[in-house]
């Protein structure tokens, strides 16, 4: 079952990958990218956060389920490979500002959030020990995402006159990415606190990534995994309030220890992971090529590489 479990982690940092660099990228890099990523990237600071004798466990180091090691980790390579990998065409204009290309089913989207959703109380109430932890985790791991859909319901709603059904979406995964370190160690509160911040976050990263830094991520994988696994690890350290497992944050009475301690974690998983990908898709690019041609990607990649 620890087989199983540490193969459906390796292919959910794998997946975060593809999404932010879909509709362009050839299937074997992909494969190769994929790889490397679950067999280097993933297992090594793994094991510093859940191992017995890894470096961060023995600082206290809190990630229940996975938005470092998972999401966070998955989020950065995802950054650096569509960074890399240029933008679809036709995403930017010629002075930067970026064209909409949207889904072509938000019915089948919504269904796969669903599906995912659902999915992840078993992703994130695997580990737990008990009924009690358990009934904790199902707590958060509704109230989190839900809020976080709302908010940017309500944000969207607000600055465009209509809800933003895809961002909304997106806005649920947000939820569920930045509950996931703590939703056994933070109550309904902290988790609805999470939820509004994930929210926001979700919304600022979409916007930053695409006026700010011209970067194309087709399925907002990075605003999600990236920017709300780091912001759900720090919470941890804001909003943990469990004292039988001395996971207490700031907020709680317990000053800013763990709060430091998470922000080393992502450090640490950061720079693992950004300087192991950042080689991989470097050699890539250098060697097979990351990218089809113009042709093939008008033409389509479900036609002519899958």
């Amino acid at each position: 079952s620890l087989f199983v479990f540490n193969l459906v982690f390796c292919a959910t940092a794998a997946t975060i990958v593809s999404g932010a660099m879909a509709e362009r990228t050839k299937f074997i890099s992909y494969c190769i990218y994929s790889f490397v990523i679950s067999l280097v990237v993933y297992p090594i600071e793994a094991h510093w956060v859940w191992g017995p004798d890894g470096f961060l466990t023995a600082l206290g180091f809190h990630d229940f389920a996975g938005s470092a090691v998972i999401h966070y980790a998955g989020g950065l390579t995802a950054l650096i490979g569509a960074s890399l990998l240029g933008p679809r065409i036709g995403k930017f204009n010629k002075d930067k500002t970026p064209n909409g290309i949207p889904g072509h089913n938000l019915t089948i989207g919504a269904l796969g959030v669903f599906i995912l959703w659902f999915g992840w109380y078993g992703f994130n109430g695997a580990a737990a020990t008990n009924g009690r932890m358990l009934a904790t985790i199902f707590s958060t791991t509704t109230v989190a995402p839900a809020i976080a859909t709302v908010t940017v319901m309500i944000f969207t709603w607000l600055k465009y006159g209509k809800p933003d059904v895809a961002l909304s979406l997106n806005g649920s995964l947000a939820g569920l990415v930045a509950i996931t370190a703590g939703c056994d160690v933070v109550n309904v509160m902290g988790a609805f606190i999470i939820g509004i911040l994930s929210g926001f976050n979700v919304c600022f990263f979409t916007w930053f990534l695409d006026y700010k830094l011209h970067i194309d991520d087709p399925v907002g994988a990075v605003p999600v995994h990236f920017a709300n696994g780091a912001l759900g690890t720090i919470c941890v350290g804001l909003f943990g309030c469990n004292t039988a497992s001395k996971v207490v944050g700031l907020f709680y009475g317990g000053g800013t220890r763990l709060l430091l301690v998470q922000i080393l974690g992502l450090l640490a998983i950061g720079v693992w992971t950004a300087v192991t990908m950042t080689i991989t898709f470097v050699a890539i690019k250098k060697t097979i090529g990351l990218r089809v041609t113009p042709e093939e990607e008008i033409i389509g990649l479900d036609k002519l590489e899958h």
